[in-house]
């Protein structure tokens, strides 16, 4: 039986692991060609072994910055050449980072708006030439575009840029019958906590204390966020463009509904 993707190509940034990662042994799965770029050759190089458990062929792990255009651009190059043109683009690669006031440098908080907004719009602009008819962009956001979390303000910006940028780019890319839409992760179990909670110990603990405003009551895994985006890339959402998919327990949409407001 043919999977929801079969022969089509996906370009994945940030696929080295968490959401990306995930993603991408997803998409595998379903039959896809996958390219994967993220900045460590390390953790590059152990991605593609697991992935290759998945597929015995069709994977491609290339080293890229996502904030360095001209990497990213050969990237894309490579990977047209091995695979043909891109059906699906992910810009998924990000950095997490809190930028309190009276604490944040000017290089700090154009760092997190250089890699999670700048760079995004920039892998979108190298891939245009190289998209199929019918092509599914899909751009990663986070519900701190709408949460209001204190000491995050530049990460919260760059992910309400790349909300409202969505939008503009699914307008934009229209008359080809390109579709743009956004996954939104809540809080998801990804190396990008490891900042906040370096160990194991200190990780069971952010994850019980932020558990208690998550409806569901708990993080999402990456494979949950894989999912969502699995949809956005399959033709399942041909008609569908502009469109979020939130994908966080219930968080941000209700949120009297979490642990920490219900009766003992």
């Amino acid at each position: 039986m043919a999977g929801r993707l079969t022969n089509k190509t996906a370009f994945i940034t940030g696929g080295s692991s968490g959401i990306g990662l995930a993603t991408a042994r997803l998409f595998l799965a379903e039959g896809a060609r996958v390219a994967i770029t993220g900045r460590n050759q390390k953790a590059l190089d152990e991605a593609a072994a697991t992935l290759g458990n998945v597929s015995s062929g069709g994977v491609l792990a290339l080293q890229a910055d996502a904030t360095d255009l001209e990497a990213t651009t050969q990237a894309i190059a490579k990977t047209v050449e091995a695979f043909g043109p891109i059906d699906i683009l992910f810009a998924n690669a990000g950095i997490g980072g809190g930028t309190p006031v009276g604490q944040t440098t000017l290089a700090i908080f154009e760092n997190i708006i250089r890699t999670n907004l700048t760079a995004v719009f920039f892998t979108v602009q190298a891939a245009t030439p190289h998209l199929n008819a019918g092509a599914s962009i899909i751009l990663n956001g986070s519900v701190h575009a709408v949460m209001g979390v204190p000491g995050f303000s530049a990460y919260a910006a760059a992910k309400a840029g790349v909300r409202a940028m969505t939008r503009n780019l699914s307008a934009e890319f229209a008359p080809r019958h390109i579709r743009v839409n956004q996954v939104t992760p809540g809080a998801t179990r990804t190396p990008i906590w490891s900042p906040l909670a370096p160990d194991a110990q200190a990780m069971a603990n952010l994850e019980e204390r932020l558990s208690r405003s998550i409806p569901f009551g708990h993080l999402a895994d990456a494979e949950d966020i894989a999912r969502a985006t699995l949809y956005l890339a399959s033709d399942d959402a041909a008609y569908v463009t502009g469109a979020e998919i939130v994908v966080d327990g219930g968080a941000t949409g209700v949120p009297q509904g979490a642990p920490i407001y219900r009766a003992a």
